[in-house]
């Protein structure tokens, strides 16, 4: 694998379209403008298309369908002039990937199906863009901490990611990756589920908090934020003195920094 510290870095010109997602836009910016400073560094252009929006998922894990496709629509008209579509969200990447098209064949619209299917297939999760696409591990990134990794399910069973987060997590100089028991367990969020089953999401985020702290870790990463809210919820509650953080920021992270 290369390493940053090599002389081969992304493609001159290598332009990419951020794909920030509606809840990093609104709850969580220093995750996109993370992804922006590393792929800078990495050797990209990063352009931000001012159309984006939300992805759809919530209304298609839901049921409505017929609300979502308007959806797809803008996405499909927002991302499509574009080779590399990357964000920060294993769950929302996996939404284009695994929704779009099927959505499009709803709305009986075959051509939407087609566009939509060619756009999902040039849209990746920032750890997918990074590992197979540039080709690093290394990415020069420097944190100097104990952390575990929380691998969310959206991330592994639908846009799947794999051990790529992993093996960019390992590669970043000072860093201790702390293992965690049950780590491919549901923390509990589940996007409308954590609502329409409180008392069984609370149990299920309970049960990983739990976990997280004894790994004795400073900070728990993942890939999607909602899910790190989701368990830093019940770890704030509790004082375990765990921060919740974005794969981006850490792999963003350089030495000299505060940390």
């Amino acid at each position: 694998m290369t390493t940053v510290d090599e002389v081969r870095r992304a493609p001159a010109g290598t332009r990419v379209a951020l794909f920030a997602t509606c809840a990093n836009d609104v709850m969580f910016p220093q995750t996109p403008k993370a992804v922006v400073t590393l792929l800078e560094r990495l050797g990209c252009e990063v352009v931000f298309p001012a159309g984006q929006t939300c992805c759809g998922q919530a209304f298609t894990n839901t049921g409505y369908f017929d609300e979502a496709v308007p959806v797809v629509r803008n996405y499909v008209r927002t991302f499509r002039d574009y080779d590399y579509i990357v964000g920060p969200s294993g769950s929302c990447v996996g939404s284009v990937r695994h929704q779009h098209e099927m959505l499009g064949r709803h709305a009986g619209d075959p051509g939407l199906a087609r566009e939509a299917a060619a756009v999902a297939a040039r849209t990746y999760d920032i750890s997918e863009f990074v590992v197979d696409v540039l080709g690093m591990t290394d990415v020069g990134a420097y944190f100097p901490h104990k952390v575990t990794y929380h691998p969310t399910c959206h991330s592994m069973r639908v846009a799947q990611v794999g051990d790529k987060p992993m093996r960019l997590l390992q590669a970043v100089r000072g860093i201790t990756v702390l293992p965690l028991v049950d780590d491919d367990r549901c923390c509990g969020f589940g996007g409308t589920f954590a609502m329409k089953n409180p008392d069984i999401s609370t149990a299920m985020a309970g049960d990983k908090a739990r976990h997280v702290a004894d790994t004795g870790a400073e900070y728990l990463v993942a890939g999607d934020n909602l899910c790190l809210l989701n368990i830093s919820g019940v770890l704030n509650r509790q004082s375990a003195g765990v921060k919740p953080i974005h794969l981006a920021e850490i792999l963003a992270s350089t030495e000299g920094e505060r940390t």
